[in-house]
């Protein structure tokens, strides 16, 4: 979304909608390369997607309450918020590992409950803004202390399931822009395809840290520039 209002001005509505269309083909061809690669938590992942259905539901119920103007706003702060969530587990992280320490993960109740949230957040986001609700689910598997390859599988899978949900709700209510769609996914599905495979053949474990930091303020930045935009 942030791309087709910030340099292609398509109203934020409109926006949305044509998102969640453009991502849905891309999630699924990524998630099945990811499976066979074996990057896919499928217990993490089917609680954070359980819990991102509800939230498809109620964020595209949103979206047609707000203006314009009110949805770059409300991403652009959502964006900062994550961005630096993910800082500040990626602090004490690296903070914890310095002094020999392995950060304990959550587990049993509170692994069902902190993956709920997460989930449910990761919803609300895909369906009222159009995104992919990425930034909240990586967020949640990274602070379950996830490898970065089984992050970035897991967080596909939830993606795809809360993308269906989200653009069920959408096809009543939003507009979506067929042509936009067709240009935006014509590319990414090659890149979906490839990456997995390009990533399994990487050593990712002394990158996380620094990628996690990386993604933050990428965050950022798109945040300041639909709230600076609006």
């Amino acid at each position: 979304m942030p791309v087709l209002i910030l340099f292609y001005h398509v109203p934020a509505q409109t926006a949305v909608a044509t998102s969640l269309a453009a991502t849905l083909p891309v999630c699924i061809v990524g998630s099945l390369s990811h499976y066979r690669n074996g990057n896919i938590h499928i217990q993490l992942g089917l609680i954070l997607a359980i819990a991102g259905i509800f939230g498809a539901a109620a964020g595209a119920g949103i979206s047609i309450l707000v203006t314009s103007g009110q949805l770059k706003v409300g991403f652009g702060i959502y964006s900062l918020l994550i961005a630096f969530l993910i800082l500040l587990n990626t602090r004490r992280e690296g903070i914890a590992r310095s002094k020999g320490l392995e950060p304990i993960p959550p587990a049993g109740v509170a692994r069902l409950g902190k993956g709920s949230l997460y989930g449910f957040v990761a919803g609300i986001v895909t369906g009222t803004f159009g995104t992919s609700g990425a930034a909240p689910v990586m967020a949640g598997l990274f602070s379950m202390q996830i490898p970065l390859k089984v992050v970035a599988g897991t967080s596909l899978m939830i993606i795809t399931v809360t993308t269906v949900s989200a653009l069920g709700a959408h096809f009543l209510v939003g507009t979506i822009d067929l042509t936009l769609v067709y240009f935006l996914t014509s590319g990414a599905i090659l890149g979906s395809a490839a990456g997995p495979g390009m990533l399994a053949k990487i050593k990712t474990e002394s990158a996380e840290l620094p990628v996690r930091k990386w993604y933050a303020f990428g965050l950022a930045a798109f945040g300041l520039l639909m709230i600076i935009s609006n």
